[in-house]
């Protein structure tokens, strides 16, 4: 009997630290210690491992062992060391070679029969061992998931006795294999769906193109939920480092990872009863929020006012810096947050405020109140406030208004086109433009600077707000195929920053 060392990997975030886990044994009472920082469900590990070994016929002898899972300030929670102590005490017993698991890491909790159940967080386990000269295992439910990695080095099990088969190279184990890739999910759901609604539709696709922030104002009814629901289909496809960042987000998430999405961008719609843990991510140990799920994708607020405004004040920061920040007591997890965010909301409580009609009763105190709901702040980041009026009379029934054959293929053209330029230009979408890639790319005419000038001052507007416009009117520009920011441009941009009609 000899000291084992097997490796297995940790889940802190989106990261997946490398832990060893040695297994030594000794004389003394018979039992299984487990030390190194183990929360309760990898102390309950013995338990499992002790009677997966017993129905796999190996009976553990009258000695002491010791489990250590280093580094030892590291917090451990969860099933997933289980099959890396399971092997280690094998080879401990002389059943395996103690060179031979070194060079592998195990990922999997196991069942009392010795089946092996899935774990969460295997793609940033997977993408960090790939850097790694070691192979790794990973349960069989895991399989589909560990293959988008693309490592040949990846095998997956269903049973404990698989792999020590394999180890002892009677039955070698099976490379993961990834499942062919899934269709579109927004092929059904197209911008030409929507009738009327031309400026809203407009900002929908400089929206997609720029990746700009959009909220739509206007009463029950006016499409501003169908709006939204269109953005996913017109934004540009994801690289394979951002498909490789969302599917690491879901893949730490509580919720069950499903490798068929991969690399379709998610569309998170929260209910307004959702708590700011709910939003922003937290928990012990902590899991990412709706703003990390949407990570390179979009979030939709309904009803924005009715969210609480503690609720909606955790936005300001990640929509800020693209990332979201969890302290616990022991450490620090940081998930990554760049969403694009689409909120509706009604012009007034009853909804109906400005409508042309009389149905509206709300007060001017009412009004404000319900619009206070929402901060300056929060508003202030937010790129294109857009009007969506209710449909006039006929409109659904007029077929001047009906889907026009080729018009959702020639918006999402024209959308790819100028989110090529952008990244052509600077390597970025115009959002996130910094005021030094602005000074560059974002130059106006001295009658032009002029005109932003006065729009500062007549529209109050904060520096946040004077950049927002300059970002929106370079997407403008770019979705004309234009070098430079013309007049015109910076006019649409301006007036996407004013809701008049809606100020009581």
């Amino acid at each position: 009997m000899t000291v084992a060392v097997t490796y297995s990997r940790a889940a802190i975030g989106v990261e997946a630290p490398l832990i060893t886990i040695e297994a030594d044994m000794s004389n003394g009472l018979p039992q299984i210690i487990i030390v190194g920082m183990p929360e309760t469900a990898v102390k309950e590990a013995k338990d499992r491992v002790k009677a997966a070994l017993a129905n796999a016929g190996i009976d553990l002898p009258g000695k002491r062992i010791t489990i250590n899972l280093s580094p030892a300030d590291l917090p451990k929670n969860g099933g997933r060391y289980d099959l890396g102590i399971a092997i280690s005490i094998l080879a401990s017993l002389g059943h395996l070679s103690v060179d031979a698991i070194a060079a592998y890491e195990f990922l999997g909790e196991l069942s009392l029969d010795g089946e092996l159940r899935p774990v969460s967080g295997v793609l940033p386990a997977a993408l960090q061992n790939a850097t790694s000269d070691r192979s790794m295992v990973v349960p069989a439910i895991n399989g589909p998931e560990a293959a988008l990695v693309g490592s040949p080095y990846i095998f997956q099990a269903r049973q404990l006795r698989e792999i020590v088969q394999h180890l002892q190279t009677d039955q070698p184990l099976k490379a993961v294999q990834r499942s062919a890739d899934s269709a579109a999910p927004f092929a059904e759901i197209t911008i030409a769906d929507i009738r009327g609604q031309s400026l809203a539709k407009r900002a929908l696709k400089l929206a997609a193109a720029g990746g700009h922030n959009i909220v739509f104002i206007g009463p029950p009814g006016s499409g501003k939920t169908m709006l939204a629901s269109r953005l996913p289909s017109l934004v540009p496809a994801m690289t394979r480092q951002e498909a490789i960042a969302t599917a690491s987000v879901h893949s730490v998430s509580k919720y069950s990872f499903d490798p068929d999405t991969f690399g379709m961008r998610p569309f998170r719609s929260p209910h307004h009863t959702a708590s700011a843990v709910a939003l922003v991510g937290g928990g012990s140990p902590p899991r990412p929020g709706e703003i990390s799920l949407a990570h390179n994708g979009v979030l939709f607020l309904d009803e924005l006012p009715e969210f609480p405004r503690h609720v909606l004040e955790v936005l300001r920061e990640p929509l800020e810096s693209g990332r979201i920040i969890i302290s616990r007591a022991h450490h620090q997890v940081c998930f990554p947050a760049n969403f694009q965010l689409i909120a509706a909301m009604n012009p007034c409580p009853c909804g109906y405020y400005g409508d042309g009609s009389s149905r509206c009763e709300c007060t001017s105190d009412r009004i404000q109140k319900y619009r206070g709901r929402v901060s300056g702040p929060l508003m202030d980041r937010i790129d294109l406030h857009v009007d969506v009026p209710a449909l006039a009379a006929g409109v659904l029934s007029d077929p001047n208004h009906s889907p026009q054959p080729g018009e959702h293929e020639e918006a999402v053209q024209r959308v790819a086109d100028a989110h090529a330029r952008m990244l052509a230009r600077a390597g970025k979408p115009n959002s996130a433009l910094q005021q030094r890639d602005m000074e560059i790319h974002c130059q106006l005419e001295p009658k032009d600077q002029r005109l932003l000038d006065r729009a500062m001052e007549a529209l109050g507007l904060s520096a946040r707000g004077y950049f927002k416009i300059l970002k929106l009117a370079r997407t403008i520009a770019d979705m004309e195929d234009e070098t430079r920011i013309a007049t015109r441009h910076l006019t649409e941009a301006i007036g996407f920053r004013q809701l008049d009609r809606y100020r009581p």
